[in-house]
């Protein structure tokens, strides 16, 4: 049985185009992008470009606490330098999580 949000959105698909949405922010991402495909994490780059996928959608829906960009920034960042080996100094970090939030706070209202 699938449950309902506050607004009468059920949460599985609500889940669903979060999770589309963050993986098509992150296959727009250039600094991952380059990161996979010169594989700067190891063989297993690709694994772990949707490991990070994976890791922001549960820092969305499990977070008890008010979710803050500057957090999301970390998780990226931290992400980027302990898989990849890379240090993204362009900005395109707090882009996208800018983007992810924006995304995220569209699909809590249903407009995603």
């Amino acid at each position: 049985m699938e449950s309902t949000n506050r607004n009468g959105v059920v949460a599985s698909t609500q889940g669903g185009r979060l999770q589309d949405g963050i993986s098509r922010h992150l296959s727009q991402w250039n600094g991952l992008q380059m990161a996979v495909q010169n594989q700067w994490g190891g063989r297993d780059s690709h694994q772990k470009s949707l490991q990070l996928a994976a890791d922001i959608f549960s820092w969305f829906s499990e977070s008890k606490a008010p979710l803050c960009v500057e957090d999301l920034e970390n998780l990226l960042h931290e992400s980027m330098l302990l898989s990849f080996n890379t240090e993204i100094e362009d900005g395109s970090i707090e882009q996208v999580a800018e983007e992810l939030m924006i995304m995220h706070e569209d699909c809590q209202q249903g407009n995603h």
